[in-house]
Formats: structure tokens, C-alpha cells, sequence
């Protein structure tokens, strides 16, 4: 069983930056994703890093604004975003997979999840 709880959202300002933790317990080896969701929209994948950190994967979207990384002895992962868009607003949820086969970027590859922290970008 894991639990993972993720803080740091909040409301920035276009080209600002934030960065969000993921806080987990229990077996926390698993490889871990960040998605987003925003109103009215459905759940999407955002960055997902392999649980050893040797590799990590990132949407069209955020790639070359924002950087995944993990401390397994801290049981955190966390998500720097830089150059934040309006479009960006949105509930970020860390989740984890403990099957591990690839680094998914479907919310079914994932089977933990967190409660989710709001992030609003101004214009």
C-alpha cells in the first residue's frame, strides 16, 4: 500500500515558477508519474520518472519547463516548473505504478494516487 501526498501548488504569475513535492509512505520504489487536470477537462499525463530516476519521460507540453526528479531516501518526488503558462492551470496529482513496465503516460498504467494540488498561473 502506498500513500502519497502532494503539496507546493498555489497561484504565480506567467513566466514564474513553482515547484511541487510528492510525499509518499509505504513501498515507495515504484516508478512515479505527475498528471493534471483541469476544469472540465480530463486527467492528463505530465512527467513520469523511473524508479531508480534513471530515466524520466515528459509531455509535448511541458517539455523544457519542467523538470521531474526523486529522492527514494526521502520517499519524494517532485516536479520544478519554470515558464509557467496560463495554460497550466490546473489540480496536479502525483501517482504511482507498481507494475512498472514502461513509463506510462495513461492514468490506467497507475494505481496510486494522491489528492491533488491546485496550481493557478495568471496572466
Amino acid at each position: 500500500q502506498v500513500q502519497l501526498v502532494e503539496s507546493g501548488g498555489g497561484l504565480v504569475q506567467a513566466g514564474g515558477s513553482l515547484r511541487l513535492s510528492c510525499a509518499a509512505s509505504g513501498r515507495t520504489l515504484y516508478n512515479m508519474g505527475w498528471f493534471r487536470q483541469a476544469p472540465g477537462k480530463e486527467r492528463e499525463f505530465v512527467a513520469a520518472i523511473r524508479w531508480s530516476g534513471g530515466s524520466t519521460r515528459y509531455a509535448d507540453s511541458v517539455k523544457g519547463r519542467f523538470t521531474i526528479s526523486r529522492d527514494n531516501a526521502k520517499k519524494t518526488v517532485s516536479l520544478q516548473m519554470n515558464s509557467l503558462k496560463p495554460e497550466d492551470t490546473a489540480v496536479y496529482y502525483c501517482a504511482a505504478d507498481s507494475r512498472g513496465l514502461r513509463l506510462g503516460v495513461y492514468i490506467q498504467e497507475y494505481d496510486y494516487w494522491g489528492q491533488g494540488t491546485q496550481v493557478t498561473v495568471s496572466s
